[in-house]
């Protein structure tokens, strides 16, 4: 059974930087991608980023591109995201996901398994 088990969120000041990391269990993830999504209150999961397990090719949303990079190691099977220069508008739950490798990486519907979540304040 897959399992991905997010962490490293928290309160942060306007500027400042947070990881977050996705553990993950249960799949042999060659030919797969690792997203990272983002929902705020009263809004649609938003993608963020993803990275191809296999070559570690990577792709943004715009709103993040340049602030953010995401990046996975093999031997501890984890993905992290690397967030920097935090903004109020990136406040959200953050949500780490695993899918086939296909075509559009920002649909939620590409990704068959996801974490719980993990909440990332950024206070103005």
């Amino acid at each position: 059974q897959v399992q991905l088990v997010e962490s490293g969120g928290g309160l942060v000041q306007a500027g400042g930087s947070l990881r977050l990391s996705c553990a993950a269990s249960g799949r042999t993830f060659s030919g797969y991608i690792m997203g990272w999504f983002r929902q705020a209150p009263g809004k649609e999961r938003e993608f963020v980023a993803a990275i191809r397990w296999s070559d570690g090719y990577t792709y943004y949303a715009d709103s993040v591109k340049g602030r953010f990079t995401i990046s996975r190691d093999f031997a501890k099977i984890t993905v992290y995201l690397q967030m920097n220069s935090l903004k109020p508008e990136d406040t959200a739950v953050y949500y780490c996901a695993t899918g086939p490798y296909g075509h559009s990486w920002s649909s939620p519907q590409v990704y068959d398994y996801w974490g719980q979540g993990t909440q990332v304040t950024v206070s103005s």
